[in-house]
């Protein structure tokens, strides 16, 4: 194995112990199941309409999941940074074609994990457990429910306030128009916002 995989694969095991710790011997487990890959900018991760295989950790650059409706209007449901697991989870889990697209914006680099192979050995080793818990709860259970609460109750002027305040480095690497995609208004109604801060 080469110098820089061994270390783009030590990132990910530090990224997994942010969430529980990882022996050495489920890691060597683990590492089988994974594929480095470098992704163009604009080339696609996951495409919307094929059933994925993998879900990826992020190593480098950024990565958008977004819908598209019956118009062919976009909508970003999610922006994915360095340390990040993209992956359409509702289609794997349920076998079916995603009705997600992952695109990289930026040009990007990911270890994709091989999700059939990653259950088997989910089920068999508590460590693998332990992760897949806190990082369900931290980053799909309570995101969502904040997600859902800001989209309900919050302007376009507080959603877009509180996305800067919280993604101000991810927000910099953004063009607008996807900015605006995310907050669910459109690339005039946010330039009209950021005139009148």
């Amino acid at each position: 194995m080469s110098i820089e995989k061994q270390s783009l694969l030590q990132r990910l095991r530090e990224a997994l112990e942010q969430y529980a710790v990882i022996s050495d011997q489920t890691w060597a487990s683990f590492e089988e199941i994974c594929h480095c890959r470098t992704l163009n900018k604009q080339q696609y991760l996951y495409e919307i309409g094929v059933q994925p295989r993998s879900f990826s950790f992020l190593d480098k650059g950024l990565i958008r999941a977004f819908v598209v409706d019956e118009k062919g209007s976009e909508y970003n449901k999610m922006f994915f940074d360095e340390g990040k697991f993209p992956g359409s989870m509702t289609a794997l889990l349920n076998s079916t074609p995603s009705v997600l697209a992952f695109e990289a914006l930026e040009e990007s680099v990911v270890v994709e994990i091989d999700f059939s192979r990653y259950r088997a050995l989910l089920f068999d080793n508590p460590e693998l457990m332990r992760f897949q818990i806190a990082y369900l709860e931290k980053n799909w259970l309570l995101a969502k429910d904040l997600r859902e609460v800001e989209i309900v109750q919050e302007d376009a002027t507080a959603r877009y306030l509180r996305f800067m305040q919280e993604h101000q480095s991810l927000a910099s690497r953004l063009a607008q128009y996807h900015i605006a995609s995310h907050l669910g208004i459109t690339p005039t109604q946010l330039s009209r916002i950021r005139k009148s801060l």
